[in-house]
Order: structure tokens, then sequence, then C-alpha cells
């Protein structure tokens, strides 16, 4: 079957920005601390900063350190604007640094983070993260918000740039996105961000169930993997609906607080259960978007 063609001629390319972010701590419920699922305090890496040794490909678990992003977190001062950075990027956008040392290297947008932090995660080689700084300005041609598969009216896009969705080999059967994952999350694995916007921000995959994580094929989930929550409707908000699907790729990593972990930018959903998943490791966007 061939590629299911998009409507990429009609989708509008704009210029959004943000600066480059400090690390910071989530100011709940014991600001440096973090309450772990056991009950105890840690304090590790979180939430944003310059990431020099975790870029996606490698694992989503393990990392000493509080949903770690991978590679470059940014944001824009001004809220209005920010709103825009948040919602219009999208997954496999371009990204060029515009001040500081490293200005002029690319990156490509490889997710979001939730609202504890709402950045923009971007993608940049080693010999730009080395030369960038906290401050420097990075623009991003958002390109991708409104795309449309020909022939499928239940499914609804999120985040998804062209880029990503022409490399991605998804194919279509009967009104129904059939669709290459590296994983099925099962509802009751369905964690933070349960409830909130699915146009940015993130649906944590929750992994304080070991063994469950284990029977499900998730315990080596990596950065940048696509996978589809099971029973999960994000048409407006995230949420449960028996025979709904959707689908996105882990942007950050795992978490020590109950209900938390690997967070997964959405990029498509359906209510109506027109995405059908096939499961076909390794599914990762460092390899579909040829990340290096």
């Amino acid at each position: 079957m061939a590629t299911v063609a998009i409507n990429e001629d009609r989708l509008v390319a704009i210029s959004v920005a943000g600066e480059v972010v400090a690390p910071r701590m989530p100011a709940l419920p014991a600001m440096p601390h973090i309450i772990a699922r056991d009950g105890q305090p840690v304090i590790v890496p979180a939430l944003g900063g310059i990431v020099y040794n975790v870029k996606v490909g490698d694992a989503a678990l393990g990392w000493v350190a509080e949903n770690v992003n991978p590679g470059v977190s940014i944001k824009n001062r001004e809220e209005g604007a920010h709103v825009a950075l948040h919602t219009l990027a999208c997954v496999g956008n371009e990204a060029a640094v515009m001040t500081g040392d490293a200005r002029g290297a690319q990156g490509t947008v490889t997710g979001k983070s939730g609202r504890w932090s709402e950045h923009v995660i971007i993608h940049f080689p080693r010999s730009a993260l080395e030369k960038l700084a906290i401050g420097d300005r990075i623009r991003i041609k958002a390109h991708g918000v409104g795309l449309q598969f020909a022939g499928t009216e239940y499914v609804t896009t999120k985040n998804l740039s062209p880029r990503l969705a022409a490399a991605w080999g998804i194919t279509a059967r009967n009104g129904v996105l059939e669709v290459p994952v590296a994983g099925i999350v099962p509802p009751e694995l369905m964690g933070a961000g349960s409830g909130l916007s699915s146009d940015s921000g993130v649906l944590d995959i929750q992994t304080g169930d070991a063994a469950l994580l284990e029977s499900a094929g998730l315990a080596a989930l990596r950065l940048g993997d696509i996978v589809a929550f099971q029973d999960c409707d994000a048409t407006f908000n995230s949420g449960y609906h028996k025979g709904a699907v959707s689908v996105g790729v882990v942007s950050q990593g795992d978490s020590h607080r109950a209900g938390f972990g690997p967070g997964v930018t959405l990029l498509m959903t359906s209510r109506e259960g027109a995405i059908r998943p096939v499961v076909r490791p390794p599914i990762n966007i460092a390899k579909l978007l040829d990340l290096s």
C-alpha cells in the first residue's frame, strides 16, 4: 500500500521563537526535592536546560533525573507568543539558532514538555550543544498544525509535521490509518497529562508498576519511540474512551513520581478508532528524521 497523501500544500509555515531556558525544579510539593513514589525525597536534574549526554534514541528509563528533556529546551518570555510557540511547533520542524556562539546551527523539534515547564524540545548536533548558552534565541519554522490525511475523516493530528508524516510509512485501508509504532500502552498505564490539552504538552506513561510495564513490552522504551495509547481519546483533552486510539512520540524521560513517567507528545488521535497501530520496533524518530 502507498503512503497516504496529506494536505501539505495548504498548510501555513510560520515562524515562532523562544529562548534556551535554564533548568528548573518542580514547584510542588517540596522544592527542590521531588517526592518519589516510595515517599522518599530526592534531588535530581529536572525540566529543561541544555542536556549534553542524553539524546533522542537513548533509553527513556534509568537516568538519574526527572523527566529529562533530551537536547535543548526553549520557551518564549512573552505569554501570548509562548502559547503560539508551544502550540504551533510540530515534531520534525526545522530550528535555527539566531544568537550567540552557535548562531546558524540547525536543529529539529523532537517534542514538548508538560504543564510544569511547557518547553519545546529541540535536537541539535553535539557540536552545537557545546556552543549554546542559556538565553540564546532559537527560531522554529512551525509547519504542520491542521495536517490531514486523505480519506481519513475520523483522525485528528496534533504536533505532526509533514516531514515526519512523510517519513513514517503510514498507510490506509478502508478509511483506517495503519500506523507503525514501537509499542502499545494499555489504558491503565495512562498517567499524568490525562485531562489536559493534547495540542501541547505531554501524556505520561506510568512506570510505577514494573511488572505491568514489562508485560506490555515497554520496559526498554527509548526517547523518540513512537507509541500508541489504547482506549485514549485526545481530540481536545486526553482521557479514557473505550475503542479510541492516540499515538505520540516519547519526548521526555522517566519520573520518580507516582502517576508520572516518560512524557509522550501526541501526534494523532481517533475517538472512533480509525487508527490501527502496527507494532514494528524500532520505530523511532532518530532514524525517521535522520538525527545525528
